[in-house]
């Protein structure tokens, strides 16, 4: 079942096109990637899907439904949940109050995942009376992708997970997500430039450049670095 499909869309910022006729659509269960060099759109895309920016024109659906024209906290709602690049924790707030922050995503839902983010994440426990600004930079990124996850999404979209982040920890973020998609059955599109990230989650990939869609790589393309690396910035 498609759980996320966008059809001919277009966003601008102002008159001057970022995306253009974009086609992608996302099968439940899975963990597909965006990538690209950097200035390709890629962010913008992820806006567009949370809803932070409105299509000039296309449609987007999410879970059979139009919401091409619902506002970001109605998609949230209804079961996205949104990492954004740098990650957006609130410092000032403790460790937990950041995940409680969580369950409004997927708000009508009857599940929370605080056991399964603690599994996931220890030192999110260890840590859960400290303030969020005073975390590590890998830290923060498990903090932001916990709050997402503690209100239980269907569909977690993940805008450059390594950023800013030691490869060690990286590494066990890329394993994290595919424990969360595996254990818990949420789907996942990510952008992303590291390939080893890239190689480590995705299933399949759509490639981006000049803010239009130019490639979807499948997994066996992926694996080979060749086939990827004229998408990367490296």
């Amino acid at each position: 079942m498609t759980v996320l499909s966008l059809d001919g869309v277009t966003v601008g910022y102002g008159p001057t096109p970022v995306l253009r006729e974009i086609d992608l659509a996302i099968e439940r269960g899975e963990i597909v990637g965006v990538v690209g060099k950097n200035g390709v759109g890629k962010t913008t895309l992820m806006k567009t899907v949370i809803g932070l920016l409105e299509p000039t024109s296309g449609s987007i659906t999410y879970d059979g439904r139009d919401v091409t024209g619902l506002a970001a906290d109605d998609r949230a709602r209804s079961g996205i949940g949104y990492i954004p690049q740098g990650r957006d924790i609130f410092p000032d707030l403790t460790v937990e109050q950041n995940l409680r922050m969580g369950e409004h995503v997927n708000a009508d839902g009857a599940v929370t995942r605080y056991e399964e983010v603690y599994d996931l994440f220890p030192v999110l426990e260890e840590r859960a009376g400290q303030d969020g600004g005073t975390l590590s930079g890998g830290q923060q990124q498990m903090l932001a992708i916990g709050r997402a996850l503690v209100g239980d999404p269907d569909l977690l979209l993940l805008d450059e997970p390594s950023e800013g982040v030691q490869p060690s920890i990286v590494d066990q973020i890329s394993e994290d997500m595919r424990a969360i998609n595996d254990e818990l059955g949420t789907t996942v599109l990510f952008v992303e430039q590291n390939l080893g990230v890239i190689q480590e989650m995705a299933d399949r990939c759509y490639a981006m450049e000049r803010g239009t869609i130019v490639d979807e790589l499948t997994s066996e393309e992926i694996a080979d670095e060749d086939a990827i690396a004229s998408h990367l910035a490296i």
